[in-house]
Protein backbone atom coordinates (compact mmCIF):
# COMPACT_ATOMS: atom_id res chain seq x y z
CA UNK A 1 0.00 0.00 0.00
CA UNK A 2 1.21 3.34 -0.89
CA UNK A 3 1.82 6.72 1.19
CA UNK A 4 0.50 9.60 -0.62
CA UNK A 5 2.45 13.35 -0.14
CA UNK A 6 0.02 16.24 -0.72
CA UNK A 7 1.92 19.70 -0.74
CA UNK A 8 -1.05 22.17 0.33
CA UNK A 9 -3.07 24.46 -1.30
CA UNK A 10 -1.71 28.06 -2.59
CA UNK A 11 -1.88 30.86 -0.14
CA UNK A 12 -1.81 35.02 -0.78
CA UNK A 13 2.03 35.16 0.71
CA UNK A 14 3.19 31.52 -1.11
CA UNK A 15 2.40 33.76 -4.35
CA UNK A 16 3.92 36.64 -3.55
CA UNK A 17 7.23 35.03 -2.32
CA UNK A 18 7.29 35.51 1.19
CA UNK A 19 8.41 33.19 3.61
CA UNK A 20 5.04 32.46 6.05
CA UNK A 21 4.58 32.84 9.49
CA UNK A 22 2.39 29.28 10.75
CA UNK A 23 -0.75 31.33 10.36
CA UNK A 24 -0.90 31.58 6.96
CA UNK A 25 -4.52 30.68 5.70
CA UNK A 26 -5.07 29.36 2.39
CA UNK A 27 -5.96 32.23 -0.49
CA UNK A 28 -9.46 31.55 -2.26
CA UNK A 29 -7.84 29.85 -5.33
CA UNK A 30 -5.52 27.81 -2.91
CA UNK A 31 -9.05 26.36 -1.50
CA UNK A 32 -10.39 25.88 -5.01
CA UNK A 33 -7.12 23.45 -5.96
CA UNK A 34 -7.72 21.86 -2.35
CA UNK A 35 -11.70 21.00 -3.26
CA UNK A 36 -9.81 19.88 -6.52
CA UNK A 37 -7.09 17.19 -4.95
CA UNK A 38 -9.75 16.10 -2.38
CA UNK A 39 -12.31 15.04 -5.40
CA UNK A 40 -9.15 13.02 -6.72
CA UNK A 41 -8.45 11.76 -3.23
CA UNK A 42 -11.82 10.86 -2.64
CA UNK A 43 -11.93 8.45 -6.30
CA UNK A 44 -8.73 6.91 -4.72
CA UNK A 45 -10.20 5.80 -1.78
CA UNK A 46 -7.50 6.61 0.90
CA UNK A 47 -8.24 5.19 4.37
CA UNK A 48 -6.35 8.22 6.53
CA UNK A 49 -5.61 11.47 6.55
CA UNK A 50 -2.69 13.23 8.72
CA UNK A 51 -1.03 16.68 8.13
CA UNK A 52 0.96 19.36 9.43
CA UNK A 53 -0.71 21.37 12.10
CA UNK A 54 0.40 24.45 10.43
CA UNK A 55 -2.52 26.53 9.38
CA UNK A 56 -2.44 26.28 5.35
CA UNK A 57 -2.07 22.57 5.68
CA UNK A 58 -4.63 21.90 8.34
CA UNK A 59 -7.21 23.92 5.77
CA UNK A 60 -6.08 21.77 3.20
CA UNK A 61 -6.15 18.49 5.03
CA UNK A 62 -10.16 19.26 6.10
CA UNK A 63 -11.05 20.04 2.58
CA UNK A 64 -9.69 16.03 2.18
CA UNK A 65 -11.66 14.80 5.29
CA UNK A 66 -14.75 16.58 3.70
CA UNK A 67 -14.82 14.69 0.74
CA UNK A 68 -13.69 11.43 1.76
CA UNK A 69 -15.78 10.89 5.02
CA UNK A 70 -12.32 10.92 7.01
CA UNK A 71 -11.00 12.74 10.26
CA UNK A 72 -7.81 14.03 9.65
CA UNK A 73 -4.97 13.59 12.27
CA UNK A 74 -1.88 16.44 13.06
CA UNK A 75 1.75 16.28 13.34
CA UNK A 76 4.24 19.31 13.91
CA UNK A 77 6.72 16.76 12.33
CA UNK A 78 5.43 17.71 8.97
CA UNK A 79 5.64 20.99 9.12
CA UNK A 80 7.11 23.24 7.01
CA UNK A 81 11.19 24.22 7.87
CA UNK A 82 11.14 26.90 10.43
CA UNK A 83 12.82 29.64 9.04
CA UNK A 84 12.22 31.88 12.52
CA UNK A 85 12.65 35.71 12.26
CA UNK A 86 12.57 35.26 7.94
CA UNK A 87 8.94 34.40 8.09
CA UNK A 88 6.85 37.07 6.88
CA UNK A 89 9.91 38.68 4.88
CA UNK A 90 10.25 38.88 1.20
CA UNK A 91 11.80 36.26 -0.49
CA UNK A 92 13.69 38.50 -3.20
CA UNK A 93 14.25 41.11 -0.73
CA UNK A 94 17.07 39.28 1.37
CA UNK A 95 20.17 39.32 -0.89
CA UNK A 96 20.32 35.47 -0.04
CA UNK A 97 18.12 31.98 -0.31
CA UNK A 98 17.03 31.05 2.85
CA UNK A 99 16.22 27.38 1.35
CA UNK A 100 19.48 26.67 0.28
CA UNK A 101 21.10 27.92 3.55
CA UNK A 102 22.56 24.87 6.00
CA UNK A 103 22.84 27.27 8.96
CA UNK A 104 19.79 27.94 11.46
CA UNK A 105 18.35 31.71 10.59
CA UNK A 106 17.83 32.95 13.67
CA UNK A 107 15.33 31.17 16.03
CA UNK A 108 14.65 28.72 13.07
CA UNK A 109 15.91 25.61 12.58
CA UNK A 110 18.86 24.62 10.83
CA UNK A 111 19.17 21.88 7.63
CA UNK A 112 20.79 19.68 9.50
CA UNK A 113 17.62 19.59 12.26
CA UNK A 114 15.05 19.70 9.46
CA UNK A 115 16.45 16.78 7.45
CA UNK A 116 16.59 14.91 11.27
CA UNK A 117 12.94 15.65 12.12
CA UNK A 118 12.46 15.05 8.01
CA UNK A 119 13.73 11.20 8.95
CA UNK A 120 11.57 11.03 11.96
CA UNK A 121 8.61 11.65 9.82
CA UNK A 122 8.84 8.89 7.80
CA UNK A 123 9.43 6.85 10.47
CA UNK A 124 5.74 8.02 12.26
CA UNK A 125 4.58 7.79 8.87
CA UNK A 126 5.09 4.21 8.66
CA UNK A 127 3.97 3.77 11.89
CA UNK A 128 0.76 5.63 11.28
CA UNK A 129 0.00 3.71 8.12
CA UNK A 130 0.55 0.17 9.26
CA UNK A 131 -1.78 0.73 12.12
CA UNK A 132 -4.38 2.32 9.65
CA UNK A 133 -4.24 -0.42 6.69
CA UNK A 134 -4.96 1.11 3.69
CA UNK A 135 -3.55 3.87 1.38
CA UNK A 136 -2.28 7.09 4.06
CA UNK A 137 -2.32 10.60 2.55
CA UNK A 138 -0.58 13.09 4.51
CA UNK A 139 -0.63 16.88 3.89
CA UNK A 140 2.29 18.88 4.59
CA UNK A 141 5.39 21.50 2.35
CA UNK A 142 7.02 21.51 -0.30
CA UNK A 143 10.36 21.67 1.05
CA UNK A 144 9.74 18.57 3.37
CA UNK A 145 8.32 16.66 0.30
CA UNK A 146 11.53 17.82 -1.97
CA UNK A 147 13.68 16.89 0.93
CA UNK A 148 12.11 13.17 1.97
CA UNK A 149 12.28 12.95 -1.86
CA UNK A 150 15.65 13.21 -1.77
CA UNK A 151 17.27 11.61 0.77
CA UNK A 152 14.74 9.24 2.40
CA UNK A 153 12.60 7.88 -0.91
CA UNK A 154 14.26 5.83 -3.88
CA UNK A 155 13.59 7.34 -7.32
CA UNK A 156 13.11 4.81 -10.25
CA UNK A 157 15.72 5.12 -12.85
CA UNK A 158 15.37 7.93 -14.84
CA UNK A 159 13.25 10.05 -12.53
CA UNK A 160 14.77 13.42 -10.53
CA UNK A 161 13.25 14.94 -8.09
CA UNK A 162 11.77 18.84 -9.12
CA UNK A 163 13.31 21.97 -7.67
CA UNK A 164 10.06 23.10 -6.73
CA UNK A 165 7.08 20.94 -5.36
CA UNK A 166 3.64 22.21 -6.70
CA UNK A 167 0.77 23.25 -4.50
CA UNK A 168 -1.65 20.41 -4.00
CA UNK A 169 0.80 18.25 -6.32
CA UNK A 170 0.63 13.89 -5.21
CA UNK A 171 3.70 12.21 -5.00
CA UNK A 172 3.58 8.33 -3.85
CA UNK A 173 5.64 5.62 -2.86
CA UNK A 174 5.57 2.53 -0.86
CA UNK A 175 5.11 2.11 2.50
CA UNK A 176 7.76 -0.60 3.16
CA UNK A 177 11.57 -0.03 2.56
CA UNK A 178 13.22 1.01 0.14
CA UNK A 179 10.27 3.54 0.06
CA UNK A 180 9.82 3.15 -3.93
CA UNK A 181 8.44 6.23 -5.43
CA UNK A 182 5.80 5.80 -8.11
CA UNK A 183 4.16 9.17 -8.91
CA UNK A 184 5.65 12.66 -8.23
CA UNK A 185 4.29 16.21 -7.78
CA UNK A 186 1.35 15.18 -10.01
CA UNK A 187 -1.17 18.22 -10.92
CA UNK A 188 -3.40 16.38 -12.88
CA UNK A 189 -6.24 17.61 -11.16
CA UNK A 190 -6.06 20.90 -11.41
CA UNK A 191 -7.60 22.40 -14.40
CA UNK A 192 -6.06 25.69 -16.32
CA UNK A 193 -7.25 28.29 -13.86
CA UNK A 194 -5.86 26.39 -11.22
CA UNK A 195 -2.24 24.74 -12.22
CA UNK A 196 0.43 25.79 -9.99
CA UNK A 197 2.04 29.33 -10.13
CA UNK A 198 5.57 28.87 -10.95
CA UNK A 199 6.76 32.41 -9.80
CA UNK A 200 5.42 31.68 -6.88
CA UNK A 201 8.21 30.28 -4.20
CA UNK A 202 7.77 26.30 -2.68
CA UNK A 203 9.45 25.66 0.46
CA UNK A 204 8.93 29.06 2.58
Amino acid sequence: MSIILIRHGETALNAARVLQPPDTPLSDRGRRQADAVAIRLAGIKIHGIVSSDLARAVETSRAIAAASGLTPRTSALLQERNFGDLRGRAYDGLGFDPIAMKDAPPAGESMAVFNARVMQAVALLREWHAANGGILAVVTHGLLIRTMVEWHLLLPAGMTAPQRIANTSLTMFSAEPPHQVSVINNTDHLGADLVDDVRAVSGV
